[in-house]
């Protein structure tokens, strides 16, 4: 089991980060739909047809553990005082064209609740996103982040981030543009 604590006195209070296991399906559904919610919803571009269709495909109980169980993805979780605030999740040796490494690790996605914004769950998880990946040997993680999603890349960016490329990602039936960003390890 992987697990990290930040004691950074700043923030209100200790962020704990362990990685998720079965058990954990229905809680980090809940999560994961609530952040992406939060997140992109109120965004003018974002059609609510297109958003709700991929809520359903990518955030219901049955999905998530299907992810829980592969072994090439990784979902980390932070914890304050027992809430879940965020998580993350990497895939190992995924790779997308303009992305160069020999042992690639995706960062697929890093989202905290918006209670939590700015007390550095998103600044700890990827701390230890970046752990893991170079416990396990990776050389490089790379990521997907909307176009418009300006504050993801200011914080892709302060983390050693740049642009590699772009591709697709469709929402629904909306076709995005995600930036991808890749940081040698």
């Amino acid at each position: 089991m992987f697990i990290c604590v930040n004691l950074r006195p700043n923030f209100m209070s200790d962020i704990s980060i362990r990685q998720a296991n079965p058990d954990d399906a229905k809680p980090l559904t809940d999560l994961a739909y609530t952040t992406f919610w939060d997140a992109f919803a109120a965004h003018p571009k974002n059609a609510p047809d297109d958003l709700n269709h991929y809520m359903r495909q990518a955030f219901n109980v049955e999905q998530i553990a299907a992810e829980l169980a592969d072994e090439k993805n990784i979902f980390l979780l932070a914890e304050i005082e027992g809430e879940l605030a965020g998580y993350s999740k990497l895939i190992l040796d995924n790779i997308e064209p303009g992305v160069t490494a020999t042992q690639p690790v995706e960062l697929s996605r890093l989202y905290s609740q918006q209670k939590f914004l700015g007390k550095g769950v998103g600044q700890t998880l990827m701390d230890a996103c970046f752990k893991r990946a170079k416990n396990d040997g990776r050389d490089v993680m790379w990521l997907g982040v909307w176009e418009y999603n300006p504050r993801a890349q200011r914080f892709y960016e302060k983390n050693g981030f740049r642009i590699v490329g772009s591709h697709t990602f469709l929402l629904g039936s909306d076709p995005q543009t995600d930036l991808l960003m890749q940081k040698e390890l």
